[in-house]
């Protein structure tokens, strides 16, 4: 057995925070910070390989190669492999855990966070989720934080078998809506091969019908699919509307990190499939 079964030799670290535009610095909150959110807004959450079904799965060399090689992006499983590995490389205490998004109760154990223990405080970082947190949040039952107008809560909760889980909830239309729960279970790599082989091929999972593409830019986060296309902005009323004639594509290219013309042309296609089957 190795010992390093998340394989965090292999990544290249220098060409990681190139393209992320950060230093290697020792490990701290500030710095810790600066990293999950030059992160979220490199990398966009999206679903695209999975609806091409090309989709060369989650270990470490292959997620680097996407990410870091092509500037591309990707879900839960792709992020925080990549996000785990960068901050073990940098000498972080990280922890893997696996969560079930909604209703625990209904939902499986489909997405990954990283958990990062640091000066005494255990913080959930959660660079790919839909709408990722901006920051590492602290994980300590009722905590509330603010980040730049995004409210965010933790409350611990029990899992049904008594032991420990953890639910992440944003601030929305007034009240707090449950973003995913997080369990404590150790996580090894098999686990998140099979999640991912859940999540894209599953002929119900919701990643294989309809595009998921968002991005967080400079004070808002943008939302795409194949027919709308959704803007918010903290304290503001969220924008929702039908998209133009041409603008998909359009909106690919922008923030789709790296898409090449054949995915843009793919996708549209798709697209044009879904409304005319619609």
């Amino acid at each position: 057995m190795t010992d390093d079964p998340w394989l965090t030799d292999r990544l290249d670290l220098a060409a990681y925070l190139g393209r992320v535009a950060q230093p290697a610095r020792a490990p701290s909150r500030a710095a810790l910070d600066d990293l999950h959110w030059a992160h979220v807004r490199t990398f966009p959450f999206d679903n695209v390989d999975v609806l091409l079904e090309e989709h060369r799965g989650v270990g470490v060399e292959a997620v680097q190669a996407k990410f870091v090689g092509r500037g591309r992006g990707g879900y839960c499983f792709e992020h925080s492999t990549l996000f785990a590995a960068v901050l073990e490389r940098l000498g972080y205490d990280v922890r893997r855990h696996l969560g079930r998004v909604g209703d625990p109760h209904l939902s499986p154990r489909t997405h990954m966070v990283v958990e990062v223990r640091l000066d005494g405080l255990r913080l959930l970082a959660d660079p790919g989720f839909g709408m990722s947190v901006l920051r590492p949040i602290v994980l300590a039952d009722g905590v509330e934080e603010d980040h730049g107008g995004w409210r965010y809560r933790v409350d611990q909760v029990s899992d049904d078998d008594g032991s420990t889980a953890w639910q992440v909830s944003r601030h929305r239309d007034g009240g707090w809506e449950v973003m995913h729960t997080t369990d404590e279970l150790t996580v090894r790599p098999v686990d998140v091969s099979m999640g991912h082989h859940f999540t894209s091929t599953l002929p119900t999972s919701h990643f294989r019908h309809g595009l998921m593409l968002t991005r967080h830019r400079e004070g808002e986060h943008v939302s795409v699919t194949f027919d709308t296309v959704t803007v918010r902005r903290p304290g503001l009323p969220t924008e929702h509307r039908p998209l133009g004639d041409g603008e998909l594509a359009a909106l690919l290219r922008d923030l789709g990190g790296g898409l090449t013309h054949d995915e843009v042309t793919r996708l549209v296609e798709l697209g044009t499939r879904a409304g005319e089957s619609g």
